[in-house]
């Protein structure tokens, strides 16, 4: 009697390569890529005197609806991914770049696309500076977090840019797109500032970052916004409060 655990199996009837004909294939991932709207705009801005990358939604939507900004191009994540790149109109003398990150970037690709943000040669962007705006994830940070009580924290290297603001607490973990770009700046030897706040969503949370980024980076920079800034960011914060009393409930 032949023995079921020892005996070789039998060979299989397909080749290897013919195996794979049952997946399907692996989508081709597109490379991100800087465009900007004319050559003009790159020899002006691809060297601003501050960076700034928004990637928390409070900071996307402030950021988004300031009254002053020209549309420069795009970063282009993928072929249905995309993120604008504006500048300030009157900070011309000391260009200020603002890239809002509106579709998550996932953390293999986060690397790459800190190249480009941050000086990684032909049509990236090679900033004096740099401010990140993201926003804390819970189980990176260690500590309690009230979902009531908005906080914020930073880290950097070199000269202040945001003050007022704790460090990050001692073994909390930054990562993804905004901890990659911080590190960019680190080896790029540029000063870099990662403020992380927190939640992501309500009043609180956008006062606080209004506050660091109007009062405190871009102090004496027309900061005012258009009339839809507050109702829309309203609207949002209730939707995100009833999914979340739905979820709980």
């Amino acid at each position: 009697m032949d023995d079921v655990i020892t005996d070789f199996p039998p060979p299989s009837r397909f080749l290897p390569e013919d195996l794979n004909n049952f997946t399907p294939p692996t989508p081709a991932v597109t490379s991100p890529v800087i465009n900007f709207s004319s050559p003009l705009d790159f020899s002006k801005f691809s060297s601003p005197s501050l960076l700034i990358v928004a990637i928390s939604y409070p900071s996307v939507h402030f950021l988004s609806h300031l009254s002053s900004t020209t549309p420069l191009g795009t970063l282009v994540l993928s072929n249905n991914q995309s993120c604008d790149i504006v500048t300030l109109n009157n900070a011309a003398t000391n260009p200020i770049t603002i890239v809002l990150v509106r579709s998550p970037v996932p953390p293999e690709r986060a690397h790459e696309v800190a190249k480009l943000l941050v000086g990684g040669g032909n049509n990236a962007i090679s900033p004096q500076s740099v401010l990140i705006l993201d926003s804390i994830r819970s189980c990176n940070f260690r500590g309690k977090l009230s979902s009531d009580e908005a906080a914020a924290f930073k880290l950097e290297n070199g000269e202040c840019v945001v003050k007022g603001v704790d460090y990050y607490p001692s073994g909390s973990i930054a990562d993804g797109l905004g901890a990659s770009v911080l590190s960019r700046c680190a080896m790029k030897k540029i000063r870099g500032c990662l403020y992380l706040s927190w939640p992501d969503f309500g009043l609180p949370v956008m006062s606080i970052v209004k506050a660091a980024v109007a009062g405190d980076v871009l102090r004496g920079v027309d900061c005012s916004t258009d009339s839809k800034f507050e109702d829309e960011y309203l609207k949002v914060c209730r939707k995100k409060a009833l999914l979340d009393s739905d979820m709980y409930a």
